[in-house]
């Protein structure tokens, strides 16, 4: 008999009507449980609208931010190690008052992701993307213990080929080399399989982190990633940032043929704070090998800097039970007193974000944004986009980084004492859904050296005004308003 027939008869139609209204009844039970009212809202609209089976195919594909059980007990057992033996607290300066909002905050952080306050460190930023890379390089080439690598992106190509040059010389030296790529980023990047016959041509220890590998049992939402950049050299050095391991067109065709590169920022670290950035690849080495590399903690070793700054990790993600860069990011925006500057790429705030900003620059405080001119990303692109007419009406100057660069740095201060650095987008994938790094830094000589780059990125903006922006094309307003409707659940 014809399908449509079948279909047709009042018994089967009234069947499948029962099945989809009891499934989409569920879903108003069960979707909003422990969500935010507006991701909860996505979910719903996607599994009304949409024929119901296919909306909840979706839904218990890529519903879930958490990650597997036994990767959550691996967190949480590290963190009980780092709450033990944590050192570096001791040498915190107190001789410049402290700002007197900055103390609880500090205890979040260390309630949320176990990590302290240290002092006596030091950091240089390196602004400029192939500079970055050499000198990453040339920090491996000092190695004489161990080299830990990890990266959203890990690419070989002739950019990069320093860099594994100088991870071949060190294997070779008998250092030992251990990197971590995280696999979908990586595999969608051009080059993945000559990435991956370098690594073991090169004899390096690598491991592909939060691998989709149904065959192996390896499987979680496909969209939670390590989004992290991090380098450690002998637990004396340290890199984080915003940066990954490959040439700054990505690549891509599409980005070559249209003259696109990234403009990346990256932090060297000293000091004992390296054991923390240290940890966190401890923590990823772990999750994805089951060898715990504790043994090899070191000596923490101070800073011989006469400025010393103090400095605290911030790790967050799907494995932590908090939104632990999204509780920092408010606490210092709402703590702000005079000035606050942003530099985000994608730009797409929950409402308690967007709330903390417009309150900011309403309250008389000098608020700035530095995005990009252009879009890497469609939607993302959009999305953000669509926040700029309210920001723009709450005082917020917004500075625009000419094309064709795209602006992929991540940092923001707050006043001339704190600042933030590290992997984190201000958007709802870096809050819930990718495992970040952020660093939270206290020294007025760390945020005079971000004020130079902030004079660099603006001299090379242009600023957007409200004016300009209410007279944009109704197309661009339509795709800016549609976007929107899915940041909630990017």
């Amino acid at each position: 008999m014809d399908l449509t027939l079948i279909l047709a008869t009042p018994g089967v139609a009234a069947a499948i009507w029962i099945i989809d209204f009891v499934v989409k009844l569920l879903a108003v039970i069960f979707v909003p449980r422990n969500r935010r009212p507006q991701t909860a809202t996505a979910w719903l609209l996607a599994i009304f609208l949409l024929p119901s089976f296919v909306g909840i195919l979706l839904f218990l594909l890529f519903g879930s931010r958490r990650l597997p059980q036994k990767r959550r007990e691996r967190q949480r057992e590290i963190n009980r190690y780092i709450l033990e033996t944590t050192d570096g607290i001791e040498y915190v300066s107190k001789e410049h008052p402290w700002p007197p909002w900055l103390e609880p905050i500090i205890d979040l952080n260390r309630n949320l992701g176990a990590m302290p306050l240290v002092g006596d460190n030091s950091a240089k930023l390196y602004p400029n993307y192939e500079e970055t890379i050499r000198a990453m390089a040339a920090e491996v080439d000092t190695a004489k213990k161990y080299v830990h690598v990890e990266f959203y992106i890990l690419a070989f190509d002739p950019t990069t080929a320093v860099f594994f040059d100088a991870l071949e010389a060190a294997v070779k030296r008998g250092v030992t080399v251990r990197v971590l790529l995280d696999h979908v980023a990586s595999w969608r990047s051009p080059g993945y399989r000559r990435t991956l016959r370098k690594l073991r041509s090169i004899n390096v220890q690598y491991r592909l982190m939060l691998p989709i590998q149904p065959l192996k049992g390896k499987f979680q939402r496909p969209d939670l990633r390590n989004h992290r950049k991090i380098l450690v050299i002998d637990g004396l050095v340290a890199f984080t940032g915003s940066q990954n391991m490959i040439d700054s067109s990505y690549n891509k065709k599409g980005n070559i043929r249209r003259g696109l590169h990234w403009k990346d920022l990256m932090a060297r670290f000293e000091g004992p704070i390296v054991s923390g950035i240290n940890a966190l690849f401890v923590t990823d080495w772990y999750s994805e090998t089951d060898e715990l590399l504790l043994r090899e903690t070191d000596d923490v070793q101070r800073s011989t800097r006469k400025d010393p700054i103090d400095a605290q990790v911030v790790p967050s993600g799907p494995g932590f039970a908090g939104e632990n860069n999204l509780r920092l990011f408010n606490s210092l925006l709402y703590a702000a007193q005079h000035k606050i500057i942003i530099v985000s790429p994608y730009f797409v705030p929950d409402e308690s974000m967007l709330y903390s900003i417009t309150t900011a620059a309403q309250s008389g405080i000098d608020v700035q944004l530095f995005v990009s001119e252009i879009g890497d990303q469609f939607v993302t692109f959009h999305a953000q986009r669509s926040y700029y007419e309210e920001l723009l009406k709450a005082g917020v100057r917004i500075f625009m980084y000419k094309a064709p660069t795209v602006l992929h740095t991540k940092f923001f201060t707050i006043d001339d004492e704190v600042a933030v650095i590290g992997s984190s987008n201000m958007d709802m994938r870096s809050f819930s859904l990718n495992l970040e790094i952020s660093v939270m830094v206290r020294g007025k000589s760390f945020v005079d050296q971000l004020r130079v780059v902030e004079g660099s990125y603006r001299e090379l903006s242009r600023e957007l005004t409200l004016d300009e922006w209410q007279s944009r094309a109704w197309f661009s307003k339509v795709f800016d308003n549609v976007a929107r409707l899915t940041s909630a659940v990017q």
